[in-house]
């Protein structure tokens, strides 16, 4: 075990193994503001190579990415259209609408992240005197760990572009959705305008994310890099890490997929927990349990050295239940797995 502490809170407390240290140490660095970084266009080129795009751009953050494409489609006062429980939505700080004016209409999604294509017809707006003008459809892959069917991706995405409407997808897990269905990451990239990849979840870089799109809309993300703060110097160091993520950690998430499986199976098997197998796709398992063993729960786990999220509250079967997610990732080995079974199956209550 690599630390006193299983951590299960997320893929993005990976840490970069001694090989991924030494690439980076041994990057070679140029000013990637004045864009003669050697290593960050040669992944630059790389993974816009995967998505058969024509260019891409590397940033900081998945957040920061997901907010240049949103600033970068839409003007003020236009609007997305996404999933209510999207990260664009829930998760970023309501960025698009707080720095770039953009009204953000989530819409209802079901319990794997499906948005209803016929809702999503409807709610397209043409921009009368009265309403905002639908500019962009933002979706995501995988959503929580679930892996949306391409051809839904496929479906939603005509029914924007056929309203002339610019597409984007969150794949800041898209890396376990590939290795999970088999599918490209060009086959995503072609029914996309732009997609975000993270490297720093289960590919296991310290840091960043690339964007990817058409070479005039990438100009003008560089632009709102820059305004954003996100301008980077000898950041090769950094782009070297997710290199050396794309050529040695994608094929191996299907070790992470295999041990989300296998602590699902386990865990079902003690009654604390209601295990929601239906939503264990790929790296994340859902744990229900009951709400007044939620709280004494996570201190149990806490205490023995289990790093954990809170507990959600969430509506299922009819009734309310507590909802822990556990994470695996390549800092999790068999010996933390049997460590949180062993120690949620003595828990008391």
């Amino acid at each position: 075990m690599q630390n006193q502490f299983s951590d299960f809170r997320s893929d993005t407390v990976t840490t970069p193994s001694a090989e991924m240290r030494q690439v980076m140490s041994e990057a070679d660095v140029g000013d990637d503001d004045y864009r003669d970084d050697p290593t960050v266009i040669r992944l630059e080129e790389k993974v816009a190579d995967l998505f058969e795009k024509p260019a891409a751009l590397f940033l900081p953050s998945g957040t920061q990415s997901n907010l240049i494409a949103i600033l970068t489609h839409c003007q003020r006062g236009d609007e997305i259209i996404t999933g209510k429980g999207y990260h664009i939505y829930a998760w970023e700080g309501g960025g698009a609408s707080a720095l770039g004016g953009v009204i953000v209409n989530p819409l209802t999604t079901d319990e794997t992240g499906e948005i209803n294509q016929d809702e999503l017809s409807v709610s397209i707006k043409k921009g009368s005197g009265h309403e905002p003008s639908t500019k962009l459809l933002s979706l995501e892959n995988t959503y929580c760990g679930m892996v949306q069917p391409i051809e839904k991706l496929d479906m939603l995405t005509r029914i924007a572009h056929n309203a002339n409407i610019s597409t984007h997808l969150d794949g800041a897990r898209l890396a376990n959705a590939v290795i999970k269905t088999g599918n490209s990451f060009a086959s995503y990239g072609r029914l996309f305008d732009t997609v975000s990849l993270c490297l720093s979840k289960g590919l296991g870089a310290p840091v960043g994310s690339v964007l990817v799109g058409g070479p005039d809309f990438i100009e003008r993300a560089r632009r709102q890099r820059k305004q954003l703060g996100g301008g980077m110097r000898q950041s090769g160091i950094l782009a070297a890490a997710g290199l050396y993520a794309l050529e040695h950690n994608l094929n191996r998430l299907n070790t992470d997929h295999h041990n989300a499986s296998v602590l699902a199976q386990k865990l079902s098997q003690n009654p604390v927990f209601h295990v929601r197998h239906n939503l264990t796709h790929t790296n994340i398992v859902y744990a229900d349990i009951e709400p007044d063993k939620a709280e004494s729960m996570h201190a149990h786990l806490a205490s023995n050295h289990i790093k954990v999220n809170s507990a959600e509250a969430v509506i299922s079967d009819g009734k309310i239940w507590f909802r822990f997610r556990f994470v695996t990732h390549l800092n999790i080995e068999d010996e933390d797995i049997n460590r949180l079974i062993d120690c949620s199956n003595i828990f008391d209550g």
